[in-house]
Formats: structure tokens, sequence, C-alpha cells
């Protein structure tokens, strides 16, 4: 139940963290750069205190992709995977309906924000890859490096993928509930999830090439 809740509240906070930096930044500034910088720092350092505070309990996966690869390295059971990504998916919708409710918005709300197009979608694989990646290899060096590993390379990602790098199929769901600068039109969703799964399993892979011995 600890681990339940853990995942649970930490996706929550993390689409309050996501969303609700951006509708700040949107509100402080109408320059797009500025909005992203700020929502790009927040959401990397809002990671590594999230990650530092539930990792211990739960993993702190907050992210369908990574409990799918937990799962299938066999470090998650079957029904910890399902309810995980069930909690996963409620707490990214919680957060983004507080986030905007926080803001004067209406709590619930459907983006028009489209984000389409190839280009996006091999930016989610590529995204996804590397923060699959960096968690299963860091983790070898030390677990604790984890954390700061995970917010540094989303706040890299934020900026060389087109996409922003949303790297998360719970995220990508929640985010669909705000029509404000992280939001994403429900129509494009399905394509980014896809990517978002791909993208884990070639982590997955190409990880397993990595762990064999020389």
């Amino acid at each position: 139940m600890k681990a339940y809740l853990s995942e649970y509240l930490g996706t929550t906070f993390l689409l309050m963290i996501v969303v609700g930096s951006g509708i700040m930044g949107q509100s402080l500034s109408d320059n797009d750069s500025i909005t992203l910088l700020a929502n790009t720092i927040a959401t990397g350092a809002g990671l590594i205190v999230l990650i530092w505070t539930f990792g211990k309990i739960s993993g702190a996966h907050f992210n369908p992709a990574v409990s799918v690869v937990m799962f299938a390295n066999s470090e998650l059971s079957s029904r910890n995977f399902i309810l995980y990504g069930l909690l996963q998916v409620s707490g990214a919708i919680s957060g983004t309906l507080l986030a905007n409710y926080m803001f004067g918005l209406d709590a619930f709300q459907v983006s028009v924000n489209s984000r389409s197009g190839l280009n996006l979608y091999i930016s989610e694989v590529v995204a996804t890859f590397g923060l699959l990646l960096v968690i299963l290899r860091v983790r070898t060096v030390r677990s604790e490096l984890v954390a700061p590993a995970v917010g540094l390379y989303i706040t890299s990602a934020y900026w060389f993928t087109s996409s922003t790098s949303f790297a998360n199929p719970a995220v990508t769901i929640g985010r669909m509930f705000t029509d404000t600068f992280t939001g994403i039109d429900p129509g494009n969703v399905l394509f980014f999830i896809t990517a978002q799964f791909l993208g884990a399993f070639l982590a997955f892979g190409i990880n397993k090439i990595l762990d064999k011995p020389s």
C-alpha cells in the first residue's frame, strides 16, 4: 500500500510541477522561450526531489514506460505493474486538474495544443530511450545517483528534442487535460505513447547487450 500511495502521490506532484510551472511561466512572460526555460528548470528539479522522496518505497517510477521495463526485467510483479500503471495515470490526471485549479482556471479542460508530426514522434522515441538507459545504467554505478541523473537528463532533453521530452505515457495522458502551455491534443496522444513504449523497449534491449560479459 505504501508503494501504491507513493506512485500516486509522486505522479500527482510531477504533473503539478510540469503543468503548474508552464502556466506560471506563461502568465509571467509572453516569450515562449522563457516559459519553456521555467518549465524545464522546475521539472528537472522536481524530479530529483520526488525520486529521492519516494525512491526507497516504490522505486519512484511515476512512468508506465519505466514500470514496463522493470516488469520485463522481472523486478516488478504483473499485479504491481498493472496497479502502478493505473495509479500513475490517475495521479497524472489529478495533478493536472489541481494545477489548473490552483491557477484559477477551469479544473477540467481538454487541450487543443497540436503536437503532431513524425519528427515529434521520433523525438519521443529518442527521449524515452535515453531516459530508460540513464536509469538502467546509472543505478549500476550507485542508486543514489539516479535521481540527479534523471533530473539532469530531462532538463537537457526538454531542449534537444523537438517534442520537449514528454517521455512518459502517464504524463502524456495527464497533459490532455490542460489547455495551457504544456497541453497536448488528445488526437496526438496515442502516437506519443506508442513512441514512448518503443523507446523504452529499445533501451531494455540495448541495456541487455551492454550487460553481457565481454
